[in-house]
């Protein structure tokens, strides 16, 4: 679900390595994406243990759980949302160095402001001693295919954006993200963006390639790799032939 214009009523982040989003303030509703940790996200409305939010990454809107709320002021928030560096380390371990703590964050996520392996928001200090992207970097295509390349045989999970569980959708967000780029989470809302390519002999590695079902709406993306081959999440993540007429599974 993307972005509604409400008012804003507070301000949070992914304190964990993931928080899951669902579409319906319920345990039982279906998750539709995750926020990494790091992400940024406003908060619109709150009813008893949930939290409407809408992440500032992607502009998507979903339900958290209340207890995975962590509140940022308004100022930290306004200094980090185009200011952060990315995790590139499959898994790796994150310092909070105010509480003493560590845990395990995902690749992808977001490091707010970090120079030399710290960084600071609001009164918590974390230390992250693994490879990251500078912030404002951006990455060439050869670079973004071997970044997808990390997640072959991720297990396909909708609404997944991590090694252990991925979506197609969320496979071209995140290669994308670590490469310095910012996508859409869905393939059909993905599809609009750049500049489209009708024959498959003009698109280029790392270039991504979406697929419609029989109504015509847009339901699949890949990522175009050299020698006619695509790394998709179809099951798992993986790498199949392609041509003019599609996937060769």
């Amino acid at each position: 679900m993307t972005h509604t214009d409400q008012n804003v009523s507070s301000y949070g982040y992914c304190a964990t390595a993931l928080v899951p989003v669902r579409a319906e303030p319920s345990h039982k509703s279906e998750m539709t994406t995750q926020l990494l940790f790091g992400e940024t996200y406003t908060i619109y409305e709150t009813i008893p243990g949930w939290a409407k939010i809408i992440s500032v990454f992607d502009h998507y809107e979903g339900w958290i759980d209340q207890k995975q709320v962590r509140d940022m002021s308004e100022a930290a928030f306004m200094q980090f949302n185009n200011l952060y560096g990315i995790a590139h380390e499959i898994y790796f371990p994150l310092n909070n160095n105010t509480n003493f703590e560590e845990f395990f964050i995902p690749i992808g996520s977001s490091l707010p402001g970090i120079t030399a392996q710290l960084f600071r928001i609001d009164d918590t200090e974390y230390a992250y001693n693994g490879t990251y992207l500078d912030p404002g970097v951006q990455l060439t295509g050869e670079e973004i295919c071997g970044l997808a390349m990390k997640f072959l045989h991720s297990p396909y999970l909708w609404g997944g954006r991590t090694h252990l569980g991925i979506d197609c959708s969320g496979l071209a967000q995140l290669t994308y993200k670590l490469a310095g780029y910012r996508l859409p989470r869905d393939s059909n809302v993905q599809a609009r963006e750049g500049v489209t390519i009708n024959f498959l002999s003009e698109a280029k590695p790392a270039d991504l390639i979406f697929f419609d079902n029989e109504e015509g709406d847009i339901d699949h993306v890949g990522i175009l790799l050299p020698e006619n081959q695509i790394i998709h999440a179809s099951g798992q993540v993986r790498i199949d032939r392609i041509d003019h007429q599609g996937i060769f599974n």
